[in-house]
């Protein structure tokens, strides 16, 4: 296995997991069970903002990913950071990797109804935004199947639970299906 193409999985603790299995360790599962020869390196660190991914985008360069999937901007979100500066964070990622010809997959979250609506909707509309101006596949928001099933998320409300995780992992796989 340590032969094999590396995706890359950059984000904060959605990707690095906090109960349960993590998605990352979930989608390696799933790849070995349909054949694709693929190692996940989890580089997910919990409480990370789009600022800390930008300070630690030079970890995921060298290991010359097969594909990164990026998924940045929940602790923003959650802190109130302008989605100026969150977007200009991303649109940095996005341009690192892209200029080491890497490929990249965004995976977009949202933020509860109770952070304003137009702060929610500036937030939200930022990944489509991203995906189009930098020609990416993206999923508009990872927790998409999840989020609504109290059985399936952690009593925070924010993050997946190991069943939560696998039904995430099961949605990115879907997605990168034909990119591998």
């Amino acid at each position: 296995m340590s032969s094999w193409p590396v995706i890359v999985t950059f984000g904060d603790s959605l990707t690095s997991g906090v109960a349960g299995r993590s998605y990352p360790e979930q989608l390696q599962d799933l790849l070995i069970q349909h054949g694709y020869k693929y190692r996940i390196d989890n580089q997910g660190v919990s409480g990370d903002t789009t600022t800390d991914g930008l300070a630690r985008i030079d970890n995921v360069i060298p290991e010359h990913p097969a594909l990164v999937l990026l998924e940045f901007g929940g602790n923003d979100g959650l802190r109130g950071v302008p989605v100026g500066d969150t977007r200009k964070n991303l649109q940095e990622m996005i341009s690192r990797l892209q200029a080491a010809h890497l490929r990249i997959v965004l995976l977009g979250i949202t933020l509860p109804p109770n952070y304003g609506p137009d702060y929610v909707k500036e937030f939200t509309a930022m990944y489509p935004e991203l995906a189009k101006k930098n020609h990416l596949q993206y999923m508009p928001f990872l927790l998409l199947n999840v989020y609504r099933h109290p059985e399936m998320m952690q009593p925070d409300g924010i993050h997946p639970n190991g069943s939560g995780n696998k039904i995430v992992a099961q949605d990115v796989f879907n997605l990168i299906k034909p990119l591998l």
